[in-house]
């Protein structure tokens, strides 16, 4: 069995993070911590737990032993902090799912070498990692609307992503924008064109695509519903839909979790699953690339458990059979 740890497990993240691992079978969850919650059961603040696990939060790890893998669901810039605070062993796989490792400049801290955690990009890399920055929410559905085409060398033109996400997406804090009162029936946009997750797009293209230099224009929309995102991407090519749809296909062959689909897509198909669907039409000479995810799943703690499942030699798919739940 595989012995893990949590850190910082209050959140929307780590609630599904939790969810998932207590069903794998080749997991044992070992602790969870969380200062905020210290003492409380973990079905006190995940309440759909109620019955399925009797762990309460601790706040400090320094009387603990250290598991065989730590999955770190801190907030951005605090992952770093944990790190120097507690010693922990090189032997110990770490699993990030904040930002702080996620870009080429950061992905080396204290003699820690962080992997880039898409499968469908780094999946040898992945297998062969001792520690794993999983990419954003936004970056991963956008991400694999384009690298096959980065792969192919065919994005030479401007790249146009409108993309929108559920309230989950800005965490379980408080703030104006994700008060139900405020959410439901409302749309708005945020950070357009400066999303800090266009960095890690545009690092993920550039590996593949050498010598990319083209425009992304990325705006990202708040959406009035819980979970998941739903990009529309856009951009110039001229290759027919038959070609494109064979670039695609054979790209994400052995992906277990990406999907190229010849119907139009809708958001509830992903919902509480670790898929991502993708559709291709073309209008003239426009390619559109619609790509949709439950951001919580194969956006966040999905796809970590998915990144643990190859480092550990393991299938993709253990523990990660979810479906979705459409009504």
């Amino acid at each position: 069995m595989i012995k893990v740890g949590i850190i910082g497990g209050a959140g929307f993240t780590a609630g599904e993070l939790i969810r998932i691992l207590i069903n794998h079978p080749q997991v044992s969850l070992q602790y969870v911590t969380s200062r905020s919650q210290e003492g409380k059961y973990v079905y006190e603040v995940h309440k759909d737990l109620i019955e399925d696990l009797e762990h309460k939060f601790i706040g400090d790890i320094s009387e603990q032993e250290y598991p065989d893998v730590l999955f770190i669901c801190l907030g951005h810039g605090h992952t770093k902090r944990f790190f120097e605070e507690y010693k922990v062993p090189d032997s110990v796989r770490c699993i990030d799912l904040s930002m702080d490792f996620r870009h080429m400049d950061s992905s080396s801290f204290q003699g820690r070498e962080f992997v880039y955690g898409l499968p469908e990009l780094n999946l040898n890399q992945i297998k062969e990692a001792k520690n794993i920055a999983n990419p954003g929410c936004f970056a991963t559905a956008i991400e694999l609307a384009l690298l096959p085409l980065a792969a192919d060398g065919q994005l030479n033109n401007e790249i146009h992503v409108n993309a929108i996400t559920g309230s989950t997406g800005a965490g379980q804090s408080f703030s104006d924008t994700t008060h139900f009162s405020w959410r439901n029936n409302n749309v708005s946009i945020y950070k357009p064109f400066s999303h800090q997750h266009e960095k890690e797009i545009l690092e993920s293209i550039s590996s593949l695509q050498i010598g990319f230099d083209q425009q992304l224009n990325f705006i990202p929309v708040r959406g009035n519903f819980t979970r998941g995102i739903f990009s529309s991407t856009y951009t110039i090519t001229p290759l027919s839909i038959t070609n494109l749809n064979k670039i695609y296909r054979d790209y994400y062959k052995e992906a277990p979790f990406t999907i190229v689909s010849d119907r139009e897509l809708d958001l509830k198909q992903v919902i509480n699953t670790n898929k991502c669907l993708i559709h291709l039409e073309k209008h003239g000479d426009r390619l559109l690339v619609t790509s949709t995810i439950d951001n919580l799943l194969k956006g966040a703690s999905g796809q970590a458990v998915q990144n643990m499942n190859i480092m550990f030699g393991l299938d993709q798919k253990t523990g990660l059979n979810l479906k979705a739940n459409y009504f």
